[in-house]
Order: C-alpha cells, then structure tokens, then sequence
C-alpha cells in the first residue's frame, strides 16, 4: 500500500484548518444573532479558552458585532484573528458595566487590554506599626497598620526629609538585636531604645510632630532650628551651625514653597490624553502639596471608543492603587466626568479657566509630546529603509522603486466604499501627499470595478496635470486588484507603471509580495529589510483607509440624524457638522453656542431634545 505524498499530506492539514475556521466563524455568527441590545461586558476568548481582551459596552449587540465586520486597523485584526469564541455579561447600566469590566481586567489580566507596570510608585515616608516604631523609605503601601506620607517626587526628595527628621525628631535608627547605644544615638539621630527603654508616650510625642511637620506645620521645627544654629554659633561650632542653616534652608526653600502652592494645587489628580493613528496616549499628573510628585504616562493600541478607553483607564487607575486617590480629579470636557463621579466617589470635573484649565492643558501637551516622540521613533526606524526600495525593485526586475503609490479599499458590506493611498519616497512616507478615494460610481462590495475606478481617477488626473508617475505600483490584495489596476493603466491609458500585490495570509499579516506581471509569489526572505518595508506599507495604507471610512460612515450617520429633526436642512447641518464634530458635543452644548451659529432656539431645543431622547433609549 502506497504512502500519501508529502503534496497530499499539505493539502489535507490545509483543508483540516479551512474546515476548522469555517466552523468557527459560523459558531461566532450564531452567537451574534443572539445578542441582546442591553448594556454589560464581553469577554473574547482563544483557543485555549483564555480570556484575551474584556470590553464594556452600552450596547452588547452592536459593539460585539462591530468585531467580526468591516476592516479594522492592523491592531484590532490581530486580536480579531485570535478570537475563538466570546462570551458576555448583561448588566443593568453602563455604570455596572464599567465597574464589571474593571474587576474582570483585573482578575484575569487579559494580554490585549494594556495594564498598570506594578513597582513604578513614587516613594513614601513611612511610620512603621512597632513597639519601636521607624520612619523608613518605601515605594509599596500596604495595609499593615503603618501610616504613610507622600507620595515624594523622587528619592532624593524623600531622603532629604527623612534625614532632616532624623536629625531633629529621632525614631528608632538600629537593630533590635542592639545590646549597647548605637553610632545614630551618640549622633542624636535616634531615639534611643538601644540605650533604654522608651516610653510609647514619648514615641506618641514624636510622631505627633513628624506628623504635623509632613502636614505642612513647619513653623515649630523652623523655631527649634534656629535655637540650635544660635547655640552651636555661641560655641563657635561652625560647622554645626552651618548644618543647622542648611536644614531650615531647605524647609524654606522646599517645604514651606509646596504648602503655599497648596492652596492651589493640593491633593489633586490631572488626566489628559491625545488619540492619533489608531493609538492612545495618557498621561496623569499627581499634585501634591502644590507640585506635581509623580507624573503617569501610557501609550497603548485602543480597540474601542476614545472617551469609553479614557474613563476605564481612570476608573482602573484608581481601582489598581487605591492608596492614591486624591481629592479631586480633573479631566476633558468629553471623558465621562458623571460616570466617573459615581463609580469612584470622587469629585470629577472639567476646568474651563484659570490655573486649573493651564494644568489640564499642559497635561494634554505632554501626551501629545509622548506620542509624537513615539512616532518620531518608529520615523527614525523608517529611514532605515534606503536599501530594502533598491531590494524591492530587484526582487520585482525594475528600475527602481523609489517613489511608490500604495492603495487599499475599505467597506462594510459594500456601503461607504472608500480607497486611501499612501505615498512613499526613497522608503519614507510622504504623508502631504496622501489621497483619499470615496467611490462614486460603484454599489456594492465589488473589488475589481472598485480597484479599476480608483486607478482611473488617480493616474488620468496625473496624466492631465503632467504630474510624474511612480515607480511602483502596490496593491494591498492578490490577482484581483492587480488585474484590475494594469487593465486600466494598459488598456485606457496607455501606461506602463510596474504593479505588484502585497499578499496577506489567514491571520491577515504581510505574507507574501505576489508580481503584477507574472502573477506568480515572489521568493521574499522574511527577515530582509524589503520584506519589512512591505509591511509598513501595508499597514500604513490600511490605517489611513480604514479612517476615511470611520470618518464618512462617522458624518454619514451624524448627518442622517440631524435630516430627521425638523428645522435642520441641509445649510444647518453642515454647519453643525463643521463646528462641533461629533453628536457627543453637540448633546452637551449650551443654547448659546447654536445661537452663536446662527441656529433658532426654538430649533436648537428641538435637536437637544431629539438627540437626547435618542440616547436613552439605545
């Protein structure tokens, strides 16, 4: 009996996995029917029934099902491609469900939902709970009795006022195990149990003006310092002296500068973020007694709606490290400030003036800074690419590839077509001279007439405006789209640009570059740099497509609302468009504004009251 060759034993384990992800998708599309349109968490699974990602969602039905239609960008159809089966948890509100998604995120740490670096806490004076108690340095607070000061701004600051109180109001410095008064004793620096016994009235004592000290009453310590300066002077101990004048410097110049900046900064938390090409950057500033002691920052893929990824992470922030929650928090006009409130029983608000206003914008500033720094990396990595364009064109057999034109389409079951095109030069994006395609004469999800209108608008555009034309082609898809693009560069206009497909396999990443000629996969080494810059490519021109879509199916369906309302022609939308953005905004804005726009009262009562109504009942 003959062995199956080893063509047959591919072609059989191929099929075995097609068969498996046909049946997988159709077990997902059975529980998608099943959804309810009630508020709660879902929880997607792999293979391995392990919790991946939990998200929150006001309604079930609609955000689960927005997973498994339409494009996504390259993140979001990573974990899209993990998913094996997914689960969800009605609650009553989208309160509970936030609270819920918290504690589920906690408990089961799930590898795409972006979590909290433990061990990154700023520094805080602690009171030990002992018979011999000692003010100690440590970066974990703990719920063992001891009682806490800070957090400190750094190390630095935290060891300088460690030693000022060691020097004036002495706890215990040495060991137990001490049989005889320890070096600190002789020095003045401890209390003494080395020595003898200490009465816990006296440790009471002690602490009671550590206590007062790190509250910010520096006048008792400033008066006993000066004391001491004077005598050690009088004994011509100058050096003690100086040491003296040295420790009321630093209360002045350090201490008593915090306390008088407290009156406008004191015990308060700041949260601004910058949403930009698909990722989001937050960062927290956490003022205390009048500085900023330690400052937060994350940069990670969002998966979901910018404000709900906002208010989970500060709910979360809070939820993970309790010990900090200050007395107040402030953050943008569009995160969630009620929900928050609720949920953290915190005052939450959103400054509009003064000082407050210039932190919470100087907040934003900064995650703009850290999110701009991180793209300006992934920027310096790019120019690394000189040589993968020289590799690219000798896989491909042409001259050269320096200037490439890229497109990728973008759809929900045919509706909303839209193309991005990206460009890129000497291996560099050229983000100035990127286009975007709404398709206008095409219904439907059809990807070769969709390929071959683009085409054609893009190069006889070039064409008559005798603009130059690329030196490569790149189609993000296989035969279809490269078919469609020659047919109309060859056969109505006459020219003879080098098209290639970038090929993705079943997990959608860059698998393969498939030439426009041959129709054949060219042999690309997966570590090369060409390889590597095929999938920049790729990626860049899928993100820029998937958000024009975002953005038209987003003013399509603002614009479709707002036509219903009665009052609001064509004229009033577009300029409600145009200023505020989003429905969000507009269901928050004050009558003012409309009149401002030129909008009647009598019709901007109207479109709160539509817009309004419509949201309590999805």
């Amino acid at each position: 009996m003959s062995t199956p060759s080893n063509h047959n034993i591919i072609q059989a384990k191929k099929a075995k996995i097609l068969a498996e992800k046909a049946e997988i998708k159709a077990n997902i599309e059975k529980k998608l029917k099943l959804l309810p349109d009630l508020p709660g968490c879902y929880l997607m699974k792999n293979a391995d029934d392990l919790i991946i990602y939990v998200g929150k969602a006001k309604n079930l039905k609609n955000r689960v099902r927005s997973y498994f239609r339409g494009a996504h960008d390259a993140k979001t159809t990573k974990l899209v491609s993990e998913i094996h089966h997914f689960e969800t948890i009605v609650t009553n509100s989208n309160k509970e469900a936030l609270i819920l998604e918290i504690n589920l995120i906690q408990e089961y740490k799930p590898i795409y939902n972006i979590r909290l670096k433990e061990g990154t806490m700023y520094p805080y004076l602690k009171i030990t709970n002992e018979r011999d108690p000692q003010l100690i340095i440590t970066n974990h607070v703990q719920k063992d009795g001891g009682q806490y000061f800070g957090p400190f701004p750094n190390v630095y600051a935290a060891t300088n006022t460690q030693q000022l109180l060691h020097k004036v109001y002495p706890l215990r410095r040495c060991n137990k195990n001490e049989k005889r008064a320890c070096f600190y004793y002789h020095l003045g620096q401890c209390i003494g149990c080395c020595d003898h016994e200490i009465s816990t009235e006296t440790y009471d004592k002690q602490i009671g003006h550590i206590k007062r000290f790190l509250n910010g009453d520096v006048a008792e310590i400033k008066q006993e310092l000066k004391i001491k300066m004077a005598k050690a002077a009088e004994k011509l101990d100058f050096e003690q002296a100086a040491d003296y004048r040295d420790q009321i410097d630093y209360i002045e110049t350090t201490i008593e500068r915090q306390v008088i900046m407290s009156q406008d900064y004191d015990n308060m938390d700041v949260f601004g973020y910058t949403m930009d090409k698909g990722w989001l950057s937050i960062q927290v500033f956490m003022l205390r007694q009048g500085s900023i002691l330690k400052r937060e920052a994350a940069i990670f893929p969002a998966y979901g709606e910018t404000e709900d990824e906002v208010t989970t992470f500060i709910a979360r922030f809070y939820k993970e490290q309790p010990h900090i929650k200050p007395r107040a928090i402030l953050v943008p006009s569009d995160v969630d400030s009620e929900l928050l409130t609720e949920v953290l029983e915190i005052g939450v608000s959103t400054p509009l003036r003064g000082k407050k206003r210039s932190m919470l914008e100087l907040c934003e500033k900064n995650s703009k800074l850290a999110l701009d720094e991180k793209f300006r990396l992934i920027a310096m990595s790019e120019q690394k690419t000189v040589g993968a364009v020289a590799e690219l064109a000798e896989l491909l057999q042409i001259p050269e590839a320096n200037y490439i034109e890229a497109f990728d389409h973008s759809n929900i079951s045919g509706s909303h077509a839209v193309s991005g095109m990206v460009v890129y030069r000497d291996g560099k994006p050229e983000r100035k001279n990127y286009r975007k395609f709404k398709i206008k004469t095409i219904e439907g999800a059809h990807e070769f007439a969709h390929t071959q209108e683009v085409i054609r608008r893009r190069y006889l555009r070039l064409l008559r405006e005798e603009k130059e034309l690329p030196d490569l082609i790149l189609m993000d898809g296989g035969k279809i789209q490269i078919r469609a693009a020659r047919d109309i560069l060859e056969n109505e206009l006459g020219l003879n640009i080098p098209v290639a497909g970038m090929v993705k396999d079943d997990k959608h990443k860059t698998a393969a570059l498939m030439d426009g000629y041959s129709e054949e996969v060219v042999d690309v080494d997966p570590r090369s740099q060409a390889f590597h810059f095929i999938q920049r490519v790729q990626e860049e021109v899928h993100r820029y497509a998937i958000t024009y879509h975002r953005q038209v199916r987003s003013k399509s369906q603002f614009g479709s609302i707002l036509d219903e309302i009665p009052g609001v022609g064509p004229k009033t939308r577009n300029k409600l468009l145009k200023h505020f953005k989003s429905i969000a905004k507009i269901k928050t804005a004050p009558l003012e504004e409309f009149k401002k726009l030129g909008v009647p009262i009598p019709t901007a009562e109207r479109i709160l009251e539509t817009l309004n109504k419509e949201k309590a009942t999805t």
